[in-house]
């Protein structure tokens, strides 16, 4: 019985620590079910991206219609942007925002399936097991450092501010193709940013994202653990051999 009491002891003090000095009880326990609720939503959209990209990679006929289709392609890889206004403006609206998160999470999963079938299954494997170690890694860091008084707020611009050049760069190598070397140091340094997004974002869950944005907050790191797996990908796809 002394056992299950201190384990049951110590659970509740895990649950109920302060996830940043300053915090009251009360604020500090709808936080972490808060965190709770974005951490589900955003398994599942893991789940079902790694149950749509395995039906894409698996089933020859719907990669051969995306890959023969570049049309297609380009639709689902733009129709997430759309997305993402509806799914701010009704990110409130049960189950409406849901629906719109599902659609939204399928058109993505699709377009990672097509990269993932067109790369070796052993380099997929590896970046499926890179990006889960960085991600369980930063995660953790940023609770811990949150829990000790750290804040990541500063790096909000420097982030933006990579990200801007990280996309012209990309549109610019749709004209001008980078060589192998050129774009796995493109892929390290995209890891390198969404690496940094992981933390500004987790620590935005922790302080800053309000209690009825569960759906803004799981979009944003699963946009950061999506891009930051594709950016280990294209590292090793092109290092590789």
């Amino acid at each position: 019985m002394y056992g299950y009491a201190s384990v049951g002891k110590g659970e509740l003090d895990l649950e109920q620590g302060t996830l940043y000095p300053g915090l009251s009880h009360g604020e500090n326990q709808l936080r972490w079910g808060f965190i709770r609720k974005v951490y589900g939503i955003l398994s599942a959209q893991i789940v079902l991206t790694t149950i749509v990209s395995s039906a894409t990679v698996l089933y020859s006929p719907l990669n051969d219609l995306l890959r023969g289709n570049s049309s297609l392609l380009i639709f689902l890889m733009f129709f997430p942007l759309i997305l993402l206004w509806p799914l701010y403006v009704y990110q409130q609206k049960h189950p409406l925002n849901l629906v719109l998160l599902g659609l939204f999470t399928a058109c993505l999963s699709l377009t990672v399936g097509v990269s993932c079938a067109n790369t070796d299954g052993r380099i997929v494997l590896e970046a499926l097991i890179l990006t889960s170690a960085v991600v369980s890694a930063l995660t953790g860091y940023t609770f811990w450092a949150s829990k000790k008084g750290k804040d990541f707020s500063y790096l909000g611009p420097i982030l933006f501010s990579c990200l801007i050049v990280l996309i012209v760069t990309g549109f610019i190598q749709m004209f001008f193709p980078l060589g192998p070397t050129s774009i796995a140091i493109y892929g390290g340094i995209s890891a390198m940013i969404f690496s940094g997004y992981i933390v500004y974002d987790t620590d935005n869950l922790i302080k800053r994202f309000s209690y009825d944005e569960y759906v803004g907050a799981s979009v944003t790191l699963y946009l950061d653990i999506l891009n930051l797996f594709l950016a280990i990908l294209r590292v090793l796809r092109h290092t590789d051999g």
